[in-house]
């Protein structure tokens, strides 16, 4: 179950990043631990990779924010970071921006009904279908069974 502040911070989060050219991509609280730590992951605002820098001037923002809003009364630590990879793809932008990336789809069999997953090279996403490229070959999966596309590390072989 999510923190109940995720949405205050991720608001928060998202205003301050706006703000500065940057998106909002995930939040986290992890409440578990001692201090607490708030992870954030972030992308610039035309959809591009942030890089170290890019992370160390949000970080100063966004921490700023956190105390001037008062939203943590405990002592927390701050983990700014790129989505990279294991990111889910979602948007438009994420299918044009990861093509020829490898990725893990789980969709739904039609003929079995049962869960299944595939894994390719991401083609590409059009309004009916995922295109992957699986040893060379084309194989189409019906957007409507699509449940998540994932980037994955990719394998040797």
């Amino acid at each position: 179950m999510p923190h109940p502040l995720i949405p205050d911070l991720r608001t928060l989060a998202s205003q301050v990043a706006a703000s500065a050219g940057f998106q909002v991509c995930g939040v986290q609280l992890l409440s578990h631990r001692i201090p607490m730590t708030l992870q954030v992951q972030l992308r610039l605002a035309d959809g591009g990779d942030v890089n170290l820098d890019d992370c160390a001037s949000f970080s100063g923002l966004l921490d700023a924010a956190l105390e001037a809003g008062e939203l943590l009364q405990e002592a927390y630590v701050l983990e700014i970071s790129s989505p990279g990879i294991g990111e889910e793809l979602s948007e438009d932008r994420d299918f044009r921006s990861f093509r020829g990336f490898p990725v893990e789809v789980r969709y739904t069999d039609a003929r079995t009904g049962t869960e299944a997953r595939r894994e390719g090279l991401l083609l590409e996403r059009d309004a009916t279908t995922v295109h992957l490229n699986v040893r060379g070959r084309t194989v189409r999966l019906p957007r409507s069974d699509v449940l998540t596309v994932r980037l994955v590390a990719p394998t040797e072989g």
